[in-house]
């Protein structure tokens, strides 16, 4: 009998920002699919809910560790305990995020560090250490966010986050170049750039612009969470085994 084409049944995940919002919904869609998860971030009271609540729902490992993905000595840390708990990492979401409303000539540079540092320097950090193994491994599927804030440039009243929008261009050129460099080794590398989706990341924006974003989108509509969890299910699994380096808007045409 075939394996199906979506199942993850054996393969872990590991999932950054993994205990709210869009990276929460991924976690739950690969619990759903078989995949043992382990969810990472700043907060690990977050993440023990998630886990708890995959685990109530689906027959399935699952654990939550605390990582501040900016700290080399914290990401080699926490991926080294995954490792040892799971023995292997198969799925890597790179979802932890920040981001800094301010307009551009008044972003202070401590706001613009902080906001590169989770964004790319985290990424990098994570896809790193977990992509040593996946090579050793000769195999391994890497999803990074990012964001429609990193293909076009928003108007002031929608969105005066520069850093947040430089940060995620960054990462889809990461992704770009770092499917190239590992495509040799089995790994693949894509992203997901999400447009406008009701998180706490997007809490304030949407109170003062929801009306108007919703209006400009084709769609006329904000993201839901079972847009995301589709596309997250085909990158992580043997569906997009001859797709690398891509970078999937689910924005409802909103960067058109």
């Amino acid at each position: 009998m075939k394996t199906p084409l979506f199942d993850l049944s054996g393969r872990t995940a590991l999932i950054t920002g993994g205990g709210r919002g869009l990276g929460k919904d991924i976690a739950e869609i690969f619990a759903a699919y078989g995949a043992n998860i382990a969810v990472c971030s700043r907060r690990i009271d977050n993440c023990q809910e998630t886990v708890e609540a995959l685990q109530s729902s689906y027959p399935i490992q699952a654990k939550a560790y605390a990582c501040d993905i900016s700290s080399e000595e914290n990401v080699n840390d926490t991926v080294e305990a995954v490792l040892s708990d799971f023995g292997r990492v198969d799925i890597l979401v790179n979802n932890s995020g920040a981001t800094w409303g301010e307009k551009a000539e008044k972003m202070p540079l401590e706001a613009w560090r902080k906001v590169l540092d989770v964004n790319v320097t985290g990424t990098f950090l994570m896809s790193k250490a977990v992509g040593n193994q996946m090579i050793r491994n000769g195999y391994g599927k890497i999803i990074n966010i990012g964001s429609v804030a990193g293909l076009k440039a928003e108007p002031a009243n929608v969105l005066n986050a520069i850093g947040y929008s430089t940060s995620k261009a960054a990462v889809h050129h990461f992704t770009k170049d770092l499917a190239r460099k590992w495509a040799e080794y089995g790994v693949t590398v894509n992203a997901i750039a999400p447009g406008f989706f009701e998180t706490k990341m997007t809490k304030y924006v949407l109170e003062q612009s929801g009306d108007a974003i919703r209006q400009n989108n084709p769609m006329k509509k904000l993201g839901d969470p079972k847009s995301l969890q589709g596309t997250a299910l085909f990158l992580a699994s043997d569906a997009s085994d001859f797709i690398t380096g891509q970078v999937i808007a689910v924005d409802g045409g909103s960067s058109l």
